[in-house]
């Protein structure tokens, strides 16, 4: 299994009416399983870890987390052990996603939805593992070493032509990332794919407190995250067939919901140019029922 070092992602031109352009940055297509924004969060994490001599990295997740099979192939391609501490008792069917963490050497450990809220540390990693060579990563790669990560998608493309940058947030670790790297004039908009939740803003000003340019809009989560509502797939399977883009449920199919939606509603000035992240992982897709997607 081969990793990317600088790459140039391919950037989709997606047709609009008027004055408005708009791109996808096809992150997507970085690589078949660490795809889209998961390798760059993690690159800097993986890289401390072998400097530090870990031999193992824990990270945290649910059961559809793209950052746990993208942490558990990276891990098993640097020679690195992994472990997945998930949200929720341990399911009778383990998901797709899970599944495929297991099938890349990741060993799972499942706590309660109450002692995952309290990041509580399993015994386990106590008990049957050298605590000292243990490496942490934070749900979803959240913190600097992350944000930093994420800030190279924009040195990886160049991408200072644009006027707004749309992306997907589930934990405000790749929106931190591109805010850092962005120009001033640049506006960054995130949709979050969770419902209400509104610590968004103070998570991302934690990682970079000195750039304001940038709201994240809470109108789009189809009910909460991993949710699948008809209407979403339906709008999915739309927008492939317009565009040739695949997405995925969880995220990429929130952010081109919302920029339709906000193209819709004269969201943006005249004469924009907008620049779109797909952020990857449509491996989710695979829990859906047979059938649901055309791609």
């Amino acid at each position: 299994m081969q990793f990317p070092g600088k790459v140039q992602p391919e950037i989709h031109i997606i047709n609009l009416p008027g004055s408005l352009k708009a791109s996808v940055l096809r992150l997507d297509m970085v690589h078949p399983v660490v795809s889209g924004n998961k390798w760059y969060k993690l690159k800097e994490y993986l890289k401390e870890a072998k400097e530090q001599r870990k031999s193992t990295i824990v990270t945290f997740g649910g059961a559809f987390s793209n950052h746990i099979v993208a942490t558990a192939a990276a891990c098993k391609s640097f020679g690195i052990e992994s472990i997945g501490i998930i949200r929720g008792e341990r399911p009778k069917n383990l998901s797709n996603t899970l599944q495929d963490a297991l099938a890349f050497g990741m060993h799972l450990i499942f706590l309660s939805r109450e002692e995952y809220k309290k990041k509580s540390i399993p015994q386990e990693l106590y008990t049957k593992h050298e605590y000292e060579k243990l490496y942490f990563v934070n749900e979803g790669g959240y913190g600097y070493l992350g944000m930093l990560g994420a800030a190279s998608i924009i040195e990886d493309a160049d991408i200072k032509s644009y006027t707004h940058l749309l992306t997907a947030v589930g934990t405000g670790t790749t929106l931190a990332g591109l805010l850092k790297a962005s120009q001033p004039y640049q506006e960054l908009i995130g949709i979050s794919v969770m419902k209400n939740n509104f610590s968004l803003n103070n998570s991302v000003e934690q990682l970079i407190p000195d750039k304001s340019n940038f709201k994240i809009l809470h109108d789009f989560h189809f009910g909460g995250y991993a949710k699948s509502p008809s209407e979403l797939l339906n709008f999915m399977n739309q927008w492939y067939l317009q565009t040739g883009i695949p997405s995925d449920f969880v995220y990429t199919g929130k952010l081109f919901y919302a920029f339709e939606q906000l193209v819709a509603r004269n969201f943006f000035p005249s004469n924009s140019n907008i620049l779109l992240i797909h952020s990857g992982g449509l491996q989710g897709n695979r829990s859906l029922p047979e059938g649901s997607l055309l791609f």
